[in-house]
C-alpha cells in the first residue's frame, strides 16, 4: 500500500492486509501493557500538578507525544488521526505532496474521545497485571498506553479507506443510500458477518501464540499474558463497531466531496 498511488490504497485487498498486520501490532501492544498495574493515578485529572494543562497525566502525555510526531510530519500521513487536532503543530520537514485519496472533510472524522474513553474505562482493568498503581511504573504504563491507543485509532479510522473504496466500487447504490439518509442500508452495505467471525477467531489464535514463551507453549498449565478472549471482545465491543461508525459517518457525507451533476442525474433516475 503506497499513499502516493491512490489505487494501491483503495483496493480492498491491500486494506485487508494492512488491517491483518495492525491486529499483530494491537495485541503486541495490549500485552506490552499487561506486564503493568491498572496505574489509576495516571488517569485521574489533576492528580499532578502539571502547569497550563488541565487533564490526566496520560492525556498530557499523549499531547506532547503529538507535539513533537506532528513537527516530523506523522499527522500529515493520511492514515494518521490525532488526537488533539487543534494542538498539534505544522511539520518542520518539508511537507508530502500526497495526492487526493479520501474526502476533503475526512479529517473532520475523528472518534478518538470514545477511544480514549472506552480504552481506560474497560480494556486497561482487563489487561492490566494487578490493581493500584507501581509508582516506580507510572511513566512506562502511561509510554504504553499511548503505543495502543495510537495503533487502535489508526485501526479504527482505516475504515475512511474502507468507505471510501466500496463507494468507488459501487457509486450507483451509495449516492441513493446517502440521498436516502438510509443510515441502516449502509450499515447493512459495509457489514460482512463471516469475515468478522473470521477476524475473532484469528484474533484468539494470534493472542495465544505471541503472548506465551515459545519455549513453554506446549508445556502445562501455560497462560497467556493476556487472555485471549479479552482481545476478541476488544474487536467485538469496541473496535469493530466503532470502525461502522467511522465508515457510516465518512459515507453520509460523501456527497459534499461529489461532483453535483452526477447526483443530479442519480436523482433523476431515481425519481
Amino acid at each position: 500500500m503506497d499513499f502516493m498511488k491512490p489505487e494501491t490504497v483503495l483496493d480492498l485487498g491491500n486494506i485487508r492486509q494492512a488491517l491483518v498486520r495492525m491486529e499483530d501490532t494491537i495485541v503486541f501492544d495490549l500485552i506490552e501493557r499487561s506486564q503493568f498495574f491498572k496505574s489509576p493515578s495516571v488517569y485521574e485529572p489533576n492528580k499532578f500538578p502539571i502547569p497550563d494543562f488541565k487533564g490526566n497525566f496520560l492525556e498530557w502525555a499523549l499531547l506532547q507525544m503529538e507535539l513533537v510526531h506532528s513537527q516530523i510530519r506523522r499527522y500529515e500521513a493520511p492514515d494518521e488521526t490525532p488526537f488533539f487536532p487543534q494542538q498539534i503543530k505544522k511539520p518542520i520537514l518539508p511537507p508530502i505532496n500526497y495526492p487526493k485519496i479520501l474526502a476533503s472533510y475526512s479529517d473532520e472524522i475523528n472518534v478518538n474521545l470514545e477511544i480514549m474513553k472506552f480504552y481506560v474505562e474497560d480494556i486497561v482493568p482487563q489487561v492490566s497485571c494487578g490493581d493500584g498503581d507501581q509508582l516506580e511504573n507510572l511513566g512506562s504504563a502511561s509510554t504504553c498506553d499511548i503505543e495502543c491507543l495510537q495503533a487502535i485509532s489508526r485501526r479504527i479510522h482505516f475504515g475512511k479507506f474502507v468507505a471510501e473504496a466500496k463507494y468507488q466500487l459501487d457509486k450507483p447504490l451509495y449516492i441513493k443510500l446517502i440521498l436516502d439518509k438510509d443510515v441502516k442500508g449502509i450499515e447493512d452495505s459495509i457489514t460482512n458477518s463471516a469475515v468478522e467471525a473470521k477476524i475473532l477467531e484469528r484474533l484468539v489464535v494470534k493472542a495465544e501464540n505471541y503472548g506465551v514463551d515459545p519455549s513453554m507453549k506446549f508445556g502445562q498449565n501455560v497462560k497467556s499474558k493476556v487472555q485471549p478472549e479479552i482481545i476478541a471482545q476488544l474487536y467485538k465491543k469496541w473496535i469493530i463497531p466503532l470502525t461502522k461508525k467511522v465508515e457510516v459517518d465518512y459515507l453520509l457525507r460523501r456527497l459534499e466531496d461529489e461532483d453535483e451533476a452526477l447526483v443530479k442525474q442519480f436523482q433523476k433516475e431515481g425519481n
